[in-house]
């Protein structure tokens, strides 16, 4: 048996469902424990620490450079430039928007990223 995700070998008691799915932990853990960008106590709890302890990551400080120069723009656009993957803008982004730095917004059928300013 395989993981439908990720394609490693699994035992059928290694094995997690979802949405029909059988997945190896990893890949189910990272289905169930994604951040979510719209979450209040995250962004609250965020705001503090930022205000006690502003840092952010290289990656992080990349994005926030890249929005704040070309923004806004598309994730894919963000990903190209920087040359990281999906998983890994989306969690940075998230942290960003937590902090109130970021954000997304709907122009037509597209999402694009840009300060939580503009």
């Amino acid at each position: 048996m395989k993981c439908e995700k990720c394609g490693v070998a699994i035992t059928p008691e290694e094995s997690y469902q979802h949405a029909g799915q059988s997945l190896c932990e990893d890949c189910y853990l990272d289905i169930k424990a994604a951040p979510k960008a719209c979450d209040p106590w995250a962004v609250f709890t965020a705001k503090k620490e930022a205000e006690r302890n502003p840092s952010l990551t290289p990656v992080q400080e990349q994005i926030m450079a890249i929005i704040q120069e070309k923004g806004p723009l598309s994730q894919q656009e963000i990903c190209e430039v920087l040359k990281i993957s999906e998983t890994e803008f989306k969690i940075n982004f998230t942290t960003l928007r937590h902090m109130e730095l970021a954000r997304a917004s709907r122009q037509g059928d597209n999402i694009r990223y840009t300060t939580f300013g503009e």
